[in-house]
């Protein structure tokens, strides 16, 4: 099941209210502000007055499959390589891989990795962990190929050895073909497929490198903070008991929530705008705490759709 949110549409209002109080854990808080967004304004003439159609703007709020899928297999160097075995049985060995720029897996099979598979059909699967919470996964279905060209081998053999800082036989190296991808958001999910096409098009997220090392900051020195998330940005309608960050793209940010009565939910809050490096992820939520903390204390009114759409985990 896909989360679905509403999203943030917020804007500050000129005031002089007090900043928030900033401990020594927290993030320095940013000077200029993400959430101003621009108004349509009437455009006039010598014959009348006519308004610019306003449009309900649908802002993308959590990255594609394709893209979670090549962020999946870029931070993850492990996974099981399946195929069909002498007997026909399928069997799944455990393999490292690295990854070229259309994020096609590049393996290093010895002798007798080779000859356990009598069908070209193969499939890589990769997960990683997000927080202890939630493990995203994908399955790329594709063949297994043994690339023959001497340039693209020392290409490959290049990509090995800036991944894992060694030096490969160029004629123990393959790569899976990739023809389609199975991506699921956790354990018992629904999945998504995504084409090959696709695939290949997308991106890795920006955040990607340091997205845990943020989020344990996060949940190890700004817990009122996201507390008050829960509260301002969310439309809850049950008291929640615990609430921890999971993990942080250029979109938004998800959290699990805990409530005894209700049982336990996941939530996704996007960002005003899209952020593409560590500074800006840490600025957008420094600005994001401090307008929650001031439409807690009464000093701002909220004028800002609640995200209203949670998903039961358990």
């Amino acid at each position: 099941m896909l989360l679905q949110t509403q999203s943030l549409t917020i804007r500050f209002a000129p005031s002089l209210t007090p900043s928030k109080p900033i401990s020594k854990t927290q993030f320095t808080p940013p000077i200029p502000n993400p959430f101003r967004q621009s108004r349509f304004r009437t455009t006039k003439c010598s014959l009348s007055v006519v308004s610019e159609p306003t449009h309900l703007e649908v802002r993308q709020n959590k990255p594609f499959p394709a893209e979670v899928s090549r962020t999946i297999v870029e931070l993850a160097s492990v996974g099981t390589l399946s195929t069909l075995n002498q007997e026909g049985w399928p069997l799944g060995i455990g393999v490292r891989f690295a990854v070229d720029t259309e994020g096609t897996p590049v393996l290093c099979l010895n002798g007798s990795n080779r000859q356990f598979s009598i069908d070209r059909r193969s499939s890589l699967h990769v997960q990683i962990e997000q927080c202890g919470l939630r493990t995203p996964q994908c399955t790329i279905q594709g063949s297994l190929d043994k690339p023959e060209d001497r340039m693209v081998l020392k290409r490959l053999h290049s990509l090995w050895k800036k991944r894992f800082g060694e030096e490969v036989d160029e004629d123990l190296i393959y790569v899976v073909a990739v023809e389609q991808i199975l991506q699921l958001e956790d354990f018992k999910e629904d999945g998504v497929w995504v084409t090959s096409l696709d695939y290949r098009n997308a991106y890795p997220d920006p955040l990607r490198d340091f997205a845990e090392k943020l989020v344990n900051e996060i949940n190890t020195n700004n817990m009122e903070d996201i507390n008050r998330f829960c509260n301002i940005y969310v439309d809850l309608d049950f008291q929640v008991s615990e609430a921890k960050l999971i993990w942080v793209d250029r979109l938004g940010f998800d959290m699990r929530l805990s409530s005894p009565p209700k049982g336990i939910f996941e939530v996704r809050i996007p960002f005003p705008r899209e952020v593409t490096d560590e500074k800006g992820a840490k600025s957008t939520f420094n600005s994001m705490s401090q307008l929650a903390w001031e439409v807690e204390k009464n000093f701002h009114v909220p004028d800002f759709q609640k995200v209203k759409q949670l998903k039961q985990i358990a």
